[in-house]
């Protein structure tokens, strides 16, 4: 049964850091199969000290919302993309895949547990649900685990950057988030451990975060430390880069599709080399956490470039914005098969 949500939780001060809430979904991989999984009050797990997911990182996650409609209802955003991104996530860390269908009962359960936890509507914010998969087995040597921990945490959020719409600055730097040809495509720790100490980095030099080049080259803006990049061109076109090393976000997806099929814009997805900036009036970064961060300037080998929309969102980034928010929480109509109810 869905709840209403708890009075005793400040859902207007919310931050993006961990809440306590009632318990966590688990389920566990044996030879060669996975358990029925249960929801259990406890939010740690134990694993032994020689696991493969401590010791050889041996383990993927994803990152998703669930969001309180006006009506009172919680519905997730595109929850089959997050579950094929996680397939894929695990296939390339040579883990067990957990099904579609499981994968979508697994975060529906979790969230029901949880549903006193989901923001009201008013709020605008929402649940955070983290699905993962870790390496149990015990293993010296490097080899892939026979045993696995599948779960899934919960927990309201606010906003990831407190700025929200207002642009912020953000750094170039020269390290890499991932390899070229590594695994940069999928949502696995270490492209995210990676990204520490360039993101402390850019901090501490005034930044909001850091932007990665291409591992090859250096010379084509990737993505951010966690969102993908995107820019609107002074013609109106939505831009956003091509490459091999970039995880494919869920949110930059749609709004490639709603920038064409909503705004009626030009879309591309091509290689943007780092020395173009004049050719934007907006850039921006977006994901699950992020939703649209705009960005007012880039930093690059030293040299600030303001984009004209450096101190206010861009006209086409806030219409963007917009859209994804209200097809989230229910107000806008949202595509076939963008949304599923938690009942």
């Amino acid at each position: 049964m869905i709840q209403s949500p708890n009075p005793n939780v400040d859902f207007t001060n919310l931050s993006f850091a961990p809440v306590k809430t009632n318990g966590i979904y688990i389920s566990y991989y044996h030879d060669g199969a996975w358990d029925d999984g249960k929801l259990v009050p406890e939010d740690t797990v134990t694993v032994h000290a020689l696991s493969t997911g401590i010791n050889y990182g041996q383990q993927a996650f994803e990152g998703m919302k669930c969001y309180r409609r006006k009506d009172g209802g919680i519905q997730f955003f595109r929850p089959r993309e997050n579950a094929e991104r996680f397939q894929r996530s695990c296939r390339r860390l040579m883990m067990p895949e957990v099904s579609i269908e499981r994968f979508l009962d697994a975060i529906s359960q979790a969230v029901r547990y949880n549903s006193e936890f989901v923001p009201p509507h008013d709020t605008k914010a929402t649940l955070y649900v983290r699905p993962f998969m870790i390496g149990i087995g015990l293993n010296l040597v490097l080899a892939p685990s026979k045993e696995y921990l599948f779960g899934v945490v919960t927990m309201p959020v606010g906003l990831f950057f407190k700025s929200g719409l207002t642009p912020v600055d953000f750094v170039t730097t020269d390290y890499d988030r991932a390899a070229a040809n590594g695994t940069g495509t999928v949502k696995v720790g270490g492209n995210y451990a990676a990204s520490m100490m360039p993101n402390a980095i850019a901090k501490a030099g005034g930044f909001a975060d850091c932007l990665y080049l291409d591992p090859a080259t250096h010379s084509k803006i990737d993505e951010g430390g966690a969102a993908n990049f995107f820019a609107i061109t002074h013609k109106g076109t939505f831009v956003t880069p091509k490459s091999g090393s970039i995880l494919p976000s869920v949110t930059k997806l749609s709004l490639l599709y709603l920038a064409k099929e909503r705004l009626h814009m030009k879309v591309e997805e091509k290689e943007v080399f780092v020395d173009q900036l004049d050719d934007f009036a907006e850039a921006a970064t977006c994901g699950t956490a992020a939703i649209i961060t705009p960005i007012g300037a880039i930093t690059h080998k030293g040299i600030r470039h303001a984009f004209p929309y450096e101190k206010t969102v861009g006209p086409w980034s806030k219409q963007l914005y917009d859209l994804l928010v209200g097809i989230q929480f229910g107000d806008v109509p949202a595509p076939d098969g963008w949304t599923l109810d938690v009942k």
